[in-house]
């Protein structure tokens, strides 16, 4: 059944061609449209590159090794030494995840990758995301032993829009022979959407929302599309070196 629902899309696709969701230019080759996206734009879709801070991912501009922000935030790998209380008192954040990678900036013609992605459901996508986060792990030796987990969807989310895009982007994962370890160890309780908030509400709207529903690998890469305040991402790694994990890093397509 699989073969042939494939070579339906696949004859659809040559006799009805579709169209590049960045340049609108009709998709002719194979990999154009398996990607939905041109050659001239995919191969003019870069990941950045630079000096990048060595704890969140973000470009450096005049800082080096450490942007200032993340020099301001005590570090650690187990979440038992943070004195949380302490650093509330002072006004300082935590940061539960040992490092960030971060691809594409959420930004002009990348914000509309996403958004072709994430809102109009151009499922195509997710093999080009998927070449991407592969390439990053391969470059990256200490995400070769690191179990893949998604971020969990707010409760409600997949009834309303009817789909997970990063449950979605784990599983082309796993079919594009990533080799990581597939771990769906965290679960989400109904929550506000955090689109409106800020980072210190956004953690509190999270509180105790994030929570672990299957044992945790020692080492953990979490995955998620887009990063704004980083609350997210920080939630989870904090449920996960509760639970036991040693080492939480994290990748996210997008950073805005």
């Amino acid at each position: 059944m699989n073969i042939f629902i494939k070579t339906l899309f696949w004859v659809k696709n040559y006799f009805f061609p579709g169209a590049c969701v960045l340049c609108n230019k009709s998709l002719i080759s194979l990999n154009e449209i398996k990607y939905s996206l041109c050659d001239d734009c995919r191969s003019s879709i870069n990941v950045i590159k630079g000096e990048k801070c060595g704890l969140c991912g973000k470009p450096l501009i005049t800082e080096e090794g450490i942007c200032v922000r993340c020099r301001n935030i005590p570090q650690t790998t187990d979440a038992n030494e943070k004195n949380e209380k302490s650093c509330e008192a002072a006004g300082i954040e935590n940061y539960f995840y040992d490092r960030l990678w971060v691809l594409f900036p959420y930004t002009g013609r990348y914000r509309k990758l996403l958004t072709s992605y994430k809102f109009k459901k151009v499922l195509s996508l997710a093999d080009f995301f998927c070449r991407k986060i592969i390439e990053c792990i391969t470059e990256n030796p200490v995400l070769h032993n690191a179990a893949i987990v998604p971020v969990p969807p707010r409760k409600g989310k997949i009834k309303h829009s009817g789909w997970d895009q990063v449950d979605y982007l784990v599983k082309r994962l796993k079919k594009n022979s990533c080799g990581s370890k597939i771990v769906k160890c965290l679960k989400r309780k109904k929550s506000k959407i955090q689109k409106q908030l800020n980072r210190k509400d956004r953690i509190e709207n999270l509180k105790d929302r994030i929570f672990i529903c299957n044992n945790v690998p020692e080492t953990v890469l979490v995955i998620d599309d887009v990063i704004t305040t980083g609350s997210t991402m920080e939630v989870c790694a904090k449920a996960l070196k509760e639970a036991g994990t040693r080492t939480v890093y994290g990748l996210c397509l997008f950073y805005d």
